[in-house]
């Protein structure tokens, strides 16, 4: 933070999604903050997302718009659920039009980097300090200290912990515990449009749901390329760093026996990578004193109704909301804070965990009535809660 610069000292650890879009929405309500980052350079690392209404309103009014179109796939097709073995279709959702029209944003597919890039653009370069791995966080009544890998150290007078779901910042704030292994593992890769088949190609989210195991595939990069992404029993794999790899041959025998389609991707992919899924149960509190808690590293979920990375944005919009409005107080700023987000996020852990054992029904009665059901369903319609939340127009408490 600049010496000349009013207001508090802001420290956010960590430099994704989350971490960047507090900064981004702090200078707007005209605050400054220090992103410490671990990290050489912003991680260019990770899977496809989607970016519902929700975030993308909160986009537009950070400025960002243009640099996120740039990568942005919208989907018009929409949603799509097609059925493991065959590809016969259960359901399918045009989104084109009706998303407006419901929630005035579309929604779109993106690429992770190009998502960080676009939130970063809104973030000054010397805001944000790489290669600054933080140890510990001490809270004190007027502030904290953080303490880093390479023997520096800093005082803030507000610590925002944007560092996932290992977080450092945590410990701070509750009492320290591992996260738990949910069994469930996910493979990713990314194919290249010219390697794709038209199918996978189309501006549509598909979604393929088998016994015990699913399959989603959508275009990102422009186009340019097709994100795949899968879920299948973990076994004894607890690996959970976006770098961890598996092999062709893995992933294709978790899927033998599907639609060709799916296997053909597959192999047009590449290595894949490979990371275990880490549970945690809702938080009853995420702010002790001057230290709060943001994104993954106060309330990670599942990625089966795609809301992670918007999460982390709306938290960031309301947090600057609460600062600025109680700047003098800010014990009281991130009590407001906590109490604005808190029943929206558990909810969304909870119905995003319980997605998980909906896909993966086997075959039978119960995968049948889940099909009956989702052929019936306006999905768009029936998640108003989700997609039409404004975090930056709902009461603050």
């Amino acid at each position: 933070m600049s010496a000349f610069a009013p207001g508090p000292r802001i420290a956010i650890v960590g430099g994704g999604i989350g971490g960047l879009a507090a900064a981004a929405f702090l200078r707007r309500a005209g605050l400054t903050a220090t992103v410490h980052e671990q990290a050489p350079a912003l991680a260019k690392v990770g899977a496809g997302l989607v970016v519902a209404p929700n975030a993308v309103r909160l986009l537009r009014r950070l400025g960002v718009m243009e640099r996120f179109l740039r990568g942005a796939v919208p989907l018009e097709w929409g949603w799509e659920f097609r059925r493991w073995a065959d590809g016969d279709v259960l359901s399918v959702e045009r989104l084109e039009g009706v998303c407006e029209r419901f929630y005035g944003e579309r929604t779109y597919v993106v690429h992770r980097a190009d998502l960080l890039d676009t939130v970063g653009s809104a973030v000054p370069a010397d805001w944000i300090r790489l290669g600054a791995r933080c140890t510990s966080v001490e809270g004190g009544p007027n502030g904290a200290v953080l303490r880093f890998a390479d023997g520096s150290r800093a005082e803030a007078d507000i610590v925002i912990g944007a560092d996932g779901v290992h977080s450092v910042v945590r410990g701070a704030v509750v009492e320290p515990t591992p996260p738990e292994y949910s069994g469930i593992c996910a493979f990713r890769t990314t194919v290249p449009a010219a390697s794709a088949p038209e199918f996978a190609r189309r501006p549509a989210q598909t979604l393929w749901l088998g016994p015990g195991w699913h399959f989603v595939h959508y275009p990102i990069a422009g186009g340019r390329a097709v994100n795949v992404v899968a879920f299948a029993p973990a076994g004894d794999f607890t690996d959970e760093s976006w770098s961890a790899k598996a092999t062709v041959e893995e992933f294709q025998a978790e899927f033998a026996g599907w639609d060709a389609r799916v296997t053909d991707l597959i192999t047009a992919g590449g290595v894949p990578g490979r990371w275990a899924l880490l549970d945690r149960a809702p938080l009853r509190c995420w702010s002790r004193g001057r230290v709060t808690l943001l994104g993954d590293a106060a309330h990670p979920m599942f990625p089966f109704f795609a809301q992670g990375a918007a999460q982390s944005i709306e938290d960031a919009a309301v947090l600057a909301r609460c600062l600025a409005a109680s700047v003098d107080d800010p014990e009281q700023a991130l009590k407001r804070y906590e109490a604005a987000r808190m029943a929206r996020t558990a909810r969304l852990q909870q119905v995003s965990h319980d997605r998980r054992d909906v896909n993966h029904l086997p075959d039978g009665p119960g995968q049948q009535a889940r099909d009956t059901a989702l052929a019936g369903s306006d999905p768009l319609a029936d998640n108003g809660w989700m997609y039409g939340y404004d975090a930056e127009e709902v009461p603050i408490p």
